[in-house]
């Protein structure tokens, strides 16, 4: 009996410590990120003057960059301690609090899903609208990007009375299927708290690939012009 009592006063901090670990799941903001320019960059196409091109290079340069210089970063790390990592005894024997920790800290890895079938057909309907329809407002002032991540009908003069109807209802479609995939991203990313942050996300990305001379709203609902 005393050999179990030992094994289960050893086992007694470590229920407590694992009580005690929170696991969070982090946001995978960079991933989000990336999603975003992807998607809105299918849906906007590629017309000449599009805002977004520069600035997707510049951040493409500058994540190869990082990627380059942390893959440096790991070979080296390898080379100073590879041979003895790998036999070590140390790193093998199991660690009861390393194990709730780290796999709280592993939580933060997430790759983000956005291409399941209910994804694809939002956004090929949006496409289709954006190219189709909403360009052209966007193109003469009539529309703007909503700082959140909607579509907004901001100056109806702009628009010939016989198309106003016409217009309100595509507005109003757009943004019922802007409010779908925001909502169905997080979703089918298993955290539909997340969609407020890939909405924030994915109202930035509109206006970084928005066309010279489209309007959009800032953080305080000001309208500027791009």
């Amino acid at each position: 009996m005393r050999p179990m009592l030992k094994f289960s006063a050893l086992l007694l901090p470590v229920a407590l410590l694992a009580s005690c670990v929170t696991i969070n799941v982090y946001f995978p903001a960079a991933e989000a990120q990336k999603a975003a320019e992807e998607f809105v960059e299918d849906v906007i196409g590629d017309a000449p003057g599009a805002g977004g091109g520069s600035a997707m290079i510049d951040r493409g340069e500058h994540e190869a960059r990082r990627s380059v210089g942390a893959l440096v970063a790991a070979t080296l790390g390898g080379r100073e301690t590879g041979p003895a990592r790998v036999f070590s005894h140390t790193e093998t024997r199991f660690d009861p609090v390393g194990f709730f920790i780290g796999s709280a800290h592993a939580q933060e890895n997430v790759d983000l899903r956005i291409r399941t079938p209910a994804i694809q057909a939002i956004q090929s309907r949006m496409a289709e609208r954006f190219q189709g329809t909403l360009a052209p407002l966007f193109d003469a002032g009539a529309l703007g990007f909503g700082n959140d991540g909607l579509v907004v009908l901001r100056d109806p003069s702009k628009v010939p009375l016989a198309q106003r109807t016409a217009a309100n209802q595509a507005v109003a479609e757009e943004n019922r299927d802007r409010n779908a995939v925001y909502r169905e991203i997080a979703v089918a990313n298993g955290h539909p708290e997340w969609e407020t942050q890939i909405r924030q996300t994915f109202a930035k990305e509109w206006v970084a690939q928005a066309r010279a001379g489209w309007w959009y709203q800032d953080s305080a609902g000001g309208w500027k012009q791009k």
